[in-house]
């Protein structure tokens, strides 16, 4: 019996052994990749009502829709740069004017129909005629559109301008659809709920309740995508009315992924093993904008500079966005193309902002509070009715006030700040946010002919320098000059401080771990995180190497 035990012990050893060498030589000599299959569930606290390019842009749960059916000339990858979609080929002339796009034969609409110049033209009419009541409209007035040939387009502007090809990004429409469905129809067309269009998914089905309201929304890998087929072959949507239902349907697993979330609402989530946040960057600047032309102390340079010095960025960050975010010190971010990372920006230093306005004149009276031959340094600060910008608006005060200024808080309605605030310019100081681009043109938010509504330019800046850059950037296709004027825009800022610039938040994308190949890094708005959604994947195989 003992000998018996010892061969056997001895040699399950052995096919122990065996079965792990084996083993590892099939490891060392395949190799894990995406297989096709499996469902994508995820969640957002929006409801879709035009599911329609040219309409998409008022919507969260409209655009990342339009960006899962419609392909347009052009896409963005991971980074945020600019990637050939329905397009194959493209030039520009010498003079910056005339974009010549050739698009790839062969590709097909989701009802079997093929993508032609035609279509491009025709999407084109739609967003110029005012009749359809796109809100990109204005993007495309000084452009003329016209087809060479079945797959040539030319783009003719009336002035050069480096970021044309971002509008190439808008999803295409099928004019066989459309060209059919009259103006006064068209908000009104069944196919805004059940498009046709040519991107990597296309639409299967939706669900409703009782209200007409839409609880889900489902699409299929669209196999004879031009780019290859997605390998998750279905995707289905799944709308809430909140953020919170949102979370308690993600913990419930109802869905694998939320859409977005705030930083204040990530230790809900119950399910922390087997979920991945992803922080990806998104140009978001949120800044206090000063206008001078309301408030006598901040006419003084040394007052704007040295508040700017007093505002400790690290510490808001830490406290309003839960360290989701970063520092921001002029109107560009280091991801963003144009950030000046050379110049001395003004990092927080109380002790330098003391000096300065110790320099300047201004001192404590007996409450402490800092004037000037009568001008006292006292401030207004007008906020919007949002939590996290009250916040910060209550740090900015303790860390203003620590310097010797008076700081009070307007807390205002999104209806009152714009009809009472902003659109007649009437604060002295606003915390606001700004949406700019990765590939920035900060023409509308800085150029003094943008001061008043409906105007970007918040802090109403005027400054003659900065307006010939400005103007001058916008025309200029070479690169490396580009970078050189947005340096010595960012200069013009950093001596001029017409805002103190404060912050970016992180997108935050909640995705169940089982889902793999979501590479956005950096994107201009929330829907492009899905830029790239045919290479994500859920089944794996084996193959050799």
């Amino acid at each position: 019996m003992r000998d018996r035990i010892f061969v056997a012990f001895f040699s399950l050893i052995g096919a122990g052994a065996l079965l792990f060498w084996v083993g590892a030589l099939y490891m060392s000599a395949t190799q894990v990749v995406p297989k096709s299959g499996g469902e994508y569930t995820e969640g957002l606290a929006a409801q879709p009502r035009y599911i329609n390019p040219i309409l998409a842009q008022t919507s969260e749960a409209d655009a990342d829709l339009v960006q899962l059916i419609y392909s347009g000339l052009f896409g963005y990858d991971a980074d945020g740069h600019l990637v050939k979609r329905l397009a194959a080929e493209q030039s520009v002339s010498e003079d910056g004017k005339v974009y010549t796009v050739t698009l790839r034969p062969g590709v097909k609409w989701h009802d079997g129909e093929e993508v032609t110049a035609d279509d491009v033209v025709f999407t084109a009419q739609v967003l110029q005629d005012p009749a359809y009541k796109s809100p990109l409209r204005a993007n495309w007035l000084s452009v003329d559109v016209a087809a060479v040939d079945r797959y040539t387009v030319t783009f003719t502007l009336k002035k050069a301008y480096f970021g044309f090809l971002a509008n190439l990004t808008l999803g295409i429409l099928p004019k066989h659809i459309w060209e059919t469905i009259a103006p006064e129809n068209f908000l009104l067309a069944d196919y805004n709920l059940a498009p046709i269009g040519s991107g990597p998914y296309s639409f299967f089905d939706s669900e409703k309740d009782s209200s007409g309201n839409i609880l889900a929304y489902e699409l299929h890998a669209w196999n004879e995508y031009f780019d290859g087929a997605p390998y998750i072959q279905k995707v289905t949507f799944h709308f809430y009315p909140d953020e919170t239902a949102l979370i308690d349907a993600y913990n419930r697993k109802e869905v694998m992924g939320i859409n977005s979330v705030t930083p204040e609402n990530l230790p809900k989530l119950t399910e922390q093993k087997s979920t991945r946040v992803y922080e990806i960057n998104i140009p978001r600047i949120f800044a206090v904008f000063f206008n001078v032309t309301k408030n006598a102390a901040l006419a003084h340079d040394e007052v704007r500079a040295a508040l700017s010095y007093a505002t400790d960025r690290d510490a808001i960050i830490r406290e309003v966005l839960s360290g989701k975010g970063q520092p921001a010190y002029t109107a560009l971010f280091p991801f963003m193309t144009g950030y000046a990372s050379d110049l001395a920006f003004p990092h927080f230093d109380r002790d330098k902002a003391e000096a300065l306005l110790d320099d300047g004149g201004w001192k404590h009276g007996a409450d402490g509070v800092r004037a000037k031959d009568g001008t006292v340094l006292a401030i207004e600060l007008t906020v919007p009715d949002w939590p996290e910008l009250a916040k910060t608006a209550d740090i900015l005060k303790a860390q203003w006030e620590q310097v010797g200024a008076r700081i009070t808080v307007n807390v205002a309605s999104a209806n009152d700040l714009q009809q009472n605030a902003i659109r007649p310019r009437e604060y002295q100081a606003l915390l606001f946010g700004e949406a700019a681009m990765l590939e920035s043109d900060p023409y509308s938010f800085w150029h003094s002919s943008q001061k008043h509504d409906p105007g970007l330019n918040l802090a109403l800046f005027d400054n003659k320098d900065a307006d010939d850059i400005l103007t001058a950037l916008r025309e200029e296709l070479n690169p490396d000059k580009r970078r050189e004027q947005y340096r010595t825009f960012q200069e013009i800022l950093l001596k001029e401080n017409p805002a103190v610039f404060l912050y970016t938040p992180s997108y935050l994308y909640v995705v169940n771990s089982a889902v793999k190949g979501i590479d956005a890094k950096s994107i201009d708005a929330s829907a492009f995180r899905l830029s790239t959604i045919k290479n994500w994947y859920i089944k794996t195989e084996r193959i050799r190497k």
